[in-house]
């Protein structure tokens, strides 16, 4: 697997999964269908309200390295993503016009992008880096083939619109709210008949879980009692790649830390910081 350091990036946009994602998150669950066929012309505060940031998204990937390519798929011709073309070309995005088969709706980004992709690691064999922007489970086998070529693979979906699964399949995987400078997402204004959404502590306690499933991994494998900060981390990304203490409310991996002395002991005299389990 190629080292996530400095290297050469190839990102695609299923640009249309993005923004009907981003839409519901913010509106409400099926929301986007929904008003779409009222007319998405009348529901402009929804629109405004979530906007994607794609300057967000592009800035996240050229962390990687620099960006060799930068695909966007989608009607381009539908309304909801007209305002985002001059953003787009202005970061030096491709815009590839996709257009919705008449029966079911779907305009194919997933199998276009896929080939596309796949082409790419074989016509330029330089990429070490694959940023997909999408979640849709369709993207797993795409993200396996992208490892098995030797490139590391990079996830970025909407919270409550991504595939677990996908983000398992690749080596690291953001939500796309704890990129840096995203907003946090308004919450949808919810009627008396919508249910009310899992409670935030059910990822606070897979977070604890995973937590200690690293460090008993790290002190077994290592047979020491203290491990690095990072090297649990790392280890916490390699089993869950959707691992984030951003999205989790912490400014800092140290902090996520700190928030759980019930479990872990924490040594923070030197520059050096080592954790263990109590």
């Amino acid at each position: 697997m190629t080292d996530s350091g400095e290297g050469r990036v190839a990102v695609y946009l299923d640009f249309d999964n993005i923004v009907i994602s981003r839409y519901d998150q913010v509106n409400g669950r099926n929301s986007f269908q929904k008003d779409k066929a009222k007319g998405l012309e009348k529901h402009a505060e929804q629109l405004q309200r979530a906007t994607v940031d794609v300057g967000a998204i592009i800035d996240f990937a050229s962390s990687f390295g620099t960006l060799v390519l930068t695909r966007a798929y989608a009607d381009w011709s539908a309304e909801v993503n007209t305002g985002y073309r001059e953003q787009l070309v202005g970061r030096a995005v491709d815009l590839v016009q996709l257009f919705p088969a008449a029966a079911y709706g779907k305009n194919g980004a997933d199998i276009r992008l896929a080939v596309d992709a796949v082409e790419d690691m074989f016509r330029l064999p330089d990429l070490t880096h694959v940023v997909i922007v999408a979640g849709d489970s369709d993207y797993i086998a795409l993200a396996q083939r992208c490892k098995r070529l030797g490139r590391y693979v990079v996830g970025v979906g909407v919270a409550g619109s991504s595939s677990r699964a996908l983000a398992a399949a690749c080596d690291e995987f953001v939500i796309y709210d704890a990129l840096p400078g995203v907003p946090v997402a308004p919450k949808p204004r919810r009627t008396k008949a919508e249910p009310d959404e899992a409670p935030a502590t059910d990822d606070q306690a897979a977070a604890t879980s995973l937590l200690t499933r690293a460090l008993q991994i790290g002190t077994e494998k290592d047979d020491v009692d203290w491990l690095h900060n990072s090297a649990v981390k790392a280890q916490m990304k390699r089993m869950d790649p959707s691992f984030s203490e951003k999205s989790l409310g912490f400014k800092s991996f140290s902090d996520f830390l700190r928030s759980r002395t019930d479990i872990v002991e924490l040594d923070e005299s030197s520059t050096t910081r080592l954790v263990r389990l109590r």
